[in-house]
């Protein structure tokens, strides 16, 4: 693969040397630019230049380009210019991201992921499939959606086979799962990939409605039906017709409306509030809670014949917490969906992911969701760092560090009378970041210290056996000035 090129954008000389560094020994030509800007291709002809022989495709026997590996991207117009002028090529170049970084996604354009730290073997695993994606048409999975839930972990995959698997049929599906999961975004995948695709796909949340409203919201009611109904009106059902109705939190529905929604069930006919004539109806239902609807029925407070009618095909929806191996794919995605919304883009640095990593996430993806968008708002254009994270999301950080094994993290000092301290440590079988590593001893190091020093900043520097100001230095760049005093 001598005269294979492949491109680097990344304004970190650093960054771009090392990376450049490891290509060259993999074999691989790198072509390093700053910016995506500098890949800009001039509006007519072919000048000399890399973009411009991009455009116009190597002659025969000439080097063949492998990929763009994108580090920090520049302007979000040229890079998204950069794209279109990729995907306008009779064989789409690949784009690699490194990292928790954004760019704009385009159909059409093949994207891969490599994670930070970059290491030899994923970097060559990458490298191969973008050869792979090179040497073979690329066309653009049937079954992506934008509503297909993000991520690779066995949980998810398992999701999207039960999906795909049910689509095809009518069939009522249960979709269980705590809030915040993503319930409602399974049943759009389903609608998307079932025969009624074509048709509207109509959500209503029961539990957001109160109990003598619903009727009429599902049903709909005729004119003078009750006070206030002013004018006949179509109800959820018809609304749906021919498509997808999405009862959302199923659970908090009234017993009398669980009767009244049994019968529709099992007749497929419904009559509007106020109204004797029978309507039949030909949608789908996918059902979603977040109760569990057995003890429900124990408890009397849901119908057993109602559960049996919604739970033909039940999906149960992961907790985050339970495939925090989809947490980089699912940052990716929400960051990419915010940055297409906002013009604005956010990198998490490997601290921040490994911090949230840690979390536990209680309100599940919506949780990483909303938090995503508030970091984006905060930090716009940048790369965040754990310290810049909210502290709840910094609190994992902390207690693996305090509580960081000996065979990992712990310093053991040789006898004193040898008057020297050895540092010895076990790499992990995956490795380490070692930058972050060490910043997160020091910091723990530190804080012991303060405590140790009752917070007077003087007396921890000396235990530390560092210079006052040089301590002051450090607890600004940890953030960490609120814990001592001068």
């Amino acid at each position: 693969m001598a005269d294979a090129k492949v491109i680097v954008i990344e304004p970190d000389r650093a960054t771009a040397d090392a990376l450049s560094a490891v290509l060259r020994s993999l074999d691989y030509d790198p072509i390093v630019v700053a910016r995506a800007e500098d890949l800009s291709i001039p509006a007519e002809g072919c000048a000399t230049s890399v973009a411009a022989d991009l455009t116009c495709g190597p002659a025969p026997g000439q080097t063949d380009w492998v990929a763009v590996l994108v580090g920090q991207h520049g302007a979000r117009g040229a890079f998204r210019e950069l794209l279109e002028r990729l995907r306008a090529l009779p064989q789409p170049l690949p784009v690699v991201n490194i990292g928790a970084g954004i760019f704009p996604a385009l159909d059409g354009v093949p994207s891969l992921q490599l994670e930070l730290p970059i290491r030899y073997p994923q970097l060559s695993a990458v490298l191969r499939e973008a050869e792979r994606l090179r040497a073979t048409p690329y066309e653009v999975p049937p079954l992506l959606s934008a509503y297909r839930p993000s991520g690779h972990s066995r949980a998810i995959r398992a999701v999207h086979r039960l999906v795909e698997q049910v689509a095809p049929f009518d069939t009522n599906v249960l979709v269980l799962g705590e809030s915040g999961t993503g319930k409602e975004m399974v049943a759009r995948y389903l609608h998307e990939l079932s025969p009624r695709a074509g048709k509207p796909f109509v959500p209503v949340n029961c539990g957001a409605i109160p109990a003598d409203l619903l009727e009429s919201e599902l049903f709909g009611h005729e004119k003078g039906a009750f006070t206030g109904a002013l004018n006949t009106r179509q109800g959820r059902f018809e609304m749906a017709e021919g498509g997808t109705l999405f009862l959302d939190e199923i659970g908090d529905m009234s017993l009398p409306m669980q009767v009244k929604l049994l019968r529709v069930l099992q007749e497929r006919t419904f009559e509007r509030v106020g109204s004797n004539t029978s309507r039949r109806c030909d949608v789908r239902i996918v059902a979603a809670t977040h109760r569990d609807l057995e003890a429900a029925i124990l408890a009397g407070q849901f119908r057993e014949d109602l559960y049996y009618r919604l739970n033909v095909f039940p999906i149960q929806m992961p907790p985050l917490r339970e495939r925090l191996d989809d947490l980089p794919v699912l940052t990716d995605h929400l960051l990419s969906r915010i940055g297409a919304a906002t013009g604005k883009w956010l990198r998490l640095a490997p601290c921040a992911q490994r911090a949230l990593a840690l979390h536990r996430w209680p309100g599940n993806v919506r949780e990483l969701a909303n938090l995503l968008e508030r970091l984006v708002i905060l930090h716009p254009d940048s790369e965040l760092a754990a310290v810049d994270l909210p502290e709840r999301y910094r609190a994992g950080l902390a207690l693996a560090a305090e509580a960081a094994p000996a065979s990992v993290t712990m310093l053991h000092a040789a006898p004193v009378a040898t008057g020297a301290a050895e540092a010895r440590t076990e790499l992990p079988e995956d490795g380490l970041d070692l930058r972050d590593h060490l910043n997160l001893l020091e910091q723990h190091l530190i804080r012991q210290a303060l405590e140790r020093a009752d917070g007077t900043v003087a007396e921890a520097a000396r235990l530390l056996r560092l210079q006052r100001t040089t301590l002051v230095e450090k607890l600004r760049k940890y953030r960490l000035a609120d814990v001592g005093a001068a």
